[in-house]
Formats: structure tokens, C-alpha cells, sequence
């Protein structure tokens, strides 16, 4: 196969195989694409993540924005030893005693 590089964001020249086959390099090994074909004969590939729709909800406002947040937080915060005792004294009333009950 016949290759032909530009710089990035040029494009590069690729011969398919007799297989049909293009090899796009180790770059891209493993990851999804989507393949978009169009009438002028324009194939498009775009490399792609596919979400779980579970997860999802990650994606969406204001849930997107807390995470983004927390994880600004936590990267400017210095880890630190806590008490728990001292937690728990920050508890309701109601819910200590409800812990109280489990142990």
C-alpha cells in the first residue's frame, strides 16, 4: 500500500488493498469509528466514544457541571486525614440514633 503524508490537518493519500482494506495506523488501533458515506462518494470516518446509557445522565446539565466542579475541587484540594467520630457528630440527631439502632 502506497502512502502519501501531509502535515496535520492536510490528510494523507490512502490506497485500499485488494482486500478493501486501509491501514490507518497504529494511532487508531482499537478505537470505534464512525463511517459516513455520502453521494459524491466522501467516506468519512470519525473516531467516536460510545457512552452506556446508564452512564449517560453524566452528559446531561446540571449533573455535567457538578462533575466538572467536583473534580476541579479535588484537584486544587489537598488530600487530608478525617475523623470520622467528628463526622458523625455533625449528624442529625435523628440519624445518629438510627445508626445507633444498626450496630
Amino acid at each position: 500500500m502506497k502512502q502519501v503524508s501531509a502535515k496535520q490537518g492536510e490528510g494523507e493519500i490512502k490506497v485500499v488493498g485488494q482486500s478493501g482494506q486501509i491501514s490507518l495506523g497504529k494511532r487508531y488501533a482499537g478505537k470505534m469509528l464512525r463511517l459516513e458515506r455520502f453521494g459524491d462518494g466522501r467516506i468519512v470516518l470519525t473516531a467516536i466514544r460510545m457512552v452506556p446509557e446508564s452512564q449517560f445522565w453524566t452528559l446531561e446539565e446540571p449533573h455535567r457541571s457538578r462533575i466538572q466542579r467536583g473534580l476541579a475541587w479535588a484537584a486544587q484540594t489537598k488530600p487530608h486525614e478525617t475523623d470520622p467520630s467528628a463526622l458523625l457528630k455533625h449528624l442529625p440527631e435523628k440519624v445518629r440514633r438510627a445508626r445507633a439502632r444498626q450496630r
